[in-house]
């Protein structure tokens, strides 16, 4: 039973981190577009659409599709960083429970 939950979470741990390096480059990309063309926010702008509406994307309507792909890989990444945490701490937990000896 411990091999196959620690195989489980392992493999899941590998894909989560290829996925997650695979949103980073796409996050890369897209940043650096908005830098080519001098397009600036910060991160209360990530989670306010309202704000990004008023603040950002009337000031560079033309660059609306680069900027929502941005902030779009960007949410995907933080979420695949918060699953790969969650993954870790499974497989803490299953180190921890097996800890005397292995079945």
């Amino acid at each position: 039973m411990f091999v196959l939950l620690v195989s489980i979470v392992v493999t899941l741990f590998v894909a989560m981190l290829f996925l997650n390096v695979y949103f980073r480059v796409k996050v890369f990309k897209a940043y650096k577009v908005l830098t080519q063309n001098d397009i600036r926010f910060n991160s209360s702008h990530f989670f306010n659409k309202e704000k990004m509406e008023k603040e950002v994307i009337s000031k560079h309507p033309e660059h609306r599709e680069s900027i929502e792909l941005f902030v779009r890989h960007m949410k995907n990444s933080i979420n695949m960083a918060t699953v790969l945490i969650a993954l870790i701490t499974i497989f803490g937990g299953i180190l921890m429970y097996y800890r005397h000896g292995i079945e």
